[in-house]
C-alpha cells in the first residue's frame, strides 16, 4: 500500500456529471472523468483491508486494493494487466456497474464515503485503451469449436474466454449489431456505443466470428461445434395486462430504448413508427434501472413532464438496518436521470388505462399498503381503495423482465447470464460467462 494513511487526509472526490442543462441536449455520456493527479489520490485511499469486502462483494472477484496501489504508484500497465485478469470488460462495468464493491468497502460503514472503485476501474482501462496496453494476441487453437448464441455481456465474456483457450469461437447475434443489452437495453448516455465497438474489433482481431442477422432457434442448433453457449437473455419483459392495453402510446420500455439507440446509429423510422416523449406528458410504471433510463430517455426528447410510479414503497433514505454492512443497502437511489427532472411516486398499483379515440390519456392507479409479514416473509399487498387518475399520453412499462424456460439442452449444451438467473447486473453476467466458458472447457478436456 503506497500511502497507509491516505484515507485520512484525502476525501473522497467523484467526477460527478456534466450539468443536467447541458446534458439533456444530447446522447453523450453524462459523467465526467479526474485528471490523472486526482484519480491517483483517489486509488490512495484503498487501506488495503487484511479482508477485503470490495473483493468479496464483486461477482467477478475483482482486486481493487491491488490495481488500485498499481494507480497510486503510476504503474497503469500492471493496474490493467491485474483488472483484466478478473474481469474482461472493464470498460463496461467502470460505466454502468452499481459498484457492489464500495458499498462493502471497509470507508462505507466507518465514514460513508468509500473508495471510488468503480470510476477508478474505468480510468486503468481507457489509460490501457489510450496508451496502446490493450493489443490483440493470437492463441494457439485447440482443434474444436464452440458456438455462442447471444452476443449481450454473458456471451461476450464467455466467447473471450474460450477464445483464450484456444477454440474457435462464433458468436451468433439475432439483431443487427452486436452487444446484447448492451447495445440495445443502455442508452447512449451511459454508455456510448463506441466503447462497444472499441472491444469488438480487439475480439475479432484475436479470432472471434461474430454473425449478427442470425436468429438461432435453441432446440435447432447450428451443426458443426463441439460445445454451445447459450446466452439468450431475458427477451420477454413483463407486461401489464390491465384494462385497457391495446390503447395506443402504451409500450414495453425496451421498445422505446432500443429504438432511440437505433435513431443515434443512424437508422430511421417512419412518423408512425417512432416512439418519442416529445411534447407529452410521460408516465414510467417502474422503479428499476430501466425506468430510469426511461427518464433520461424522455428527457433528451424533450417531454412535457415525466412521472415515475412504483408500486412498493419508498426504500430508506441513507441507512436501512434490514440491510447492514457489507450487504447490498436497499435505499433510495437517486440516478442522474431523475436528478435531471421527474416526479417519483410509491405504493401505487395501476388498475386500468384510460383513453380517448383509441389512444392512451391517463391512467388510474390505487395507493396499496405493504403488510410485513408475520414469518418474514414477503409482505403483503393489500388496496387501500384510494384512487385517482394520472394523466398521460405516453407509457412506458419498465417493470422487469420474465426468467425464461429452457427446453432439456444435450450434455454439450450450456447456459449463462441472465439466460440462466434471470435479469441480473451486466457485472454478474459477466461472471456468469466466465464460469461457463471453464465449465465448457472442462466438459471438452475430459472428451
Amino acid at each position: 500500500m503506497g500511502n497507509p494513511k491516505a484515507f485520512l487526509t484525502v476525501p473522497r472526490k467523484e467526477a460527478g456529471y456534466r450539468p443536467v442543462h447541458e446534458r439533456i441536449a444530447d446522447f453523450s455520456e453524462v459523467e465526467q472523468t479526474l485528471n490523472t493527479s486526482d484519480r491517483k489520490l483517489q486509488a490512495s485511499r484503498c487501506m488495503d483491508c487484511g479482508v477485503p469486502f470490495c473483493h468479496w462483494a464483486c461477482p467477478l472477484g475483482n482486486r481493487p486494493p491491488e490495481f488500485q496501489d498499481a494507480m497510486y504508484n503510476g504503474h497503469w500497465e500492471k493496474a490493467y494487466k491485474i483488472l483484466s485478469r478478473t474481469n474482461d470488460f472493464p470498460e463496461f462495468t467502470g460505466r454502468i456497474c452499481p459498484a457492489l464493491c464500495e458499498k462493502s468497502c471497509v470507508l462505507k460503514l466507518s465514514m460513508d464515503a468509500p473508495v471510488t472503485v468503480r470510476e477508478d476501474e474505468a480510468a486503468v482501462i481507457e489509460a490501457a485503451f489510450r496508451e496502446g496496453y490493450v493489443r490483440p494476441e493470437r492463441y494457439v487453437r485447440n482443434g474444436k469449436k464452440v458456438a455462442v448464441i447471444g452476443s449481450g455481456p454473458a456471451g461476450l465474456a464467455a466467447a473471450n474466454q474460450l477464445n483464450r483457450r484456444g477454440y474457435e469461437v462464433t458468436v451468433f447475434e439475432r439483431l443487427e449489431y452486436v452487444g446484447g443489452l448492451l447495445r440495445f437495453g443502455i442508452p447512449n448516455f451511459k454508455l456510448g456505443k463506441s466503447v462497444i465497438d472499441r472491444r469488438i474489433a480487439v475480439m475479432e482481431a484475436e479470432g472471434i466470428v461474430f454473425r449478427v442477422n442470425t436468429d438461432v432457434d435453441v432446440t435447432r442448433l447450428p451443426e458443426g461445434f463441439d460445445a454451445y453457449c447459450v446466452c439468450t437473455g431475458t427477451p420477454q419483459a413483463r407486461d401489464l395486462d390491465i384494462p385497457g392495453r391495446e390503447l395506443k402510446g402504451i409500450h414495453l420500455a425496451m421498445e422505446m430504448l432500443a429504438q432511440q439507440n437505433r435513431v443515434l446509429a443512424g437508422q430511421t423510422f417512419s412518423e408512425e413508427e417512432r416512439i418519442t416523449a416529445k411534447g407529452k406528458k410521460v408516465l414510467v410504471i417502474g422503479g428499476g434501472d430501466t425506468g430510469s433510463d426511461c427518464i433520461g430517455t424522455s428527457n433528451r426528447q424533450q417531454a412535457l413532464s415525466v412521472t415515475q410510479i412504483e408500486i412498493m414503497p419508498k426504500p430508506p433514505v441513507g441507512y436501512n438496518p434490514a440491510t447492514p454492512w457489507p450487504q447490498w443497502p436497499s435505499v433510495l437511489k437517486t440516478s442522474s436521470s431523475h436528478e435531471e427532472g421527474c416526479v417519483r411516486r410509491w405504493s401505487l398499483s395501476s388498475t386500468r388505462f384510460i383513453g380517448e379515440n383509441g389512444h392512451v390519456t391517463g391512467v388510474e392507479v390505487e395507493e396499496v399498503e405493504w403488510i410485513p409479514d408475520t414469518d418474514g416473509g414477503r409482505p403483503v399487498m393489500r388496496p387501500t381503495g384510494r384512487k385517482e387518475v394520472l394523466e398521460a399520453d405516453l407509457v412506458l412499462l419498465a417493470m422487469g423482465f420474465l426468467k425464461p424456460v429452457h427446453p432439456e439442452f444435450p450434455e454439450n449444451v450450456f447456459v449463462a447470464g441472465d439466460a440462466a438467473t434471470g435479469a441480473s447486473l451486466v457485472v454478474r453476467c459477466i461472471a456468469g460467462g466466465r464460469k461457463a466458458a471453464a465449465d465448457i472447457d472442462a466438459y471438452l478436456s475430459s472428451k
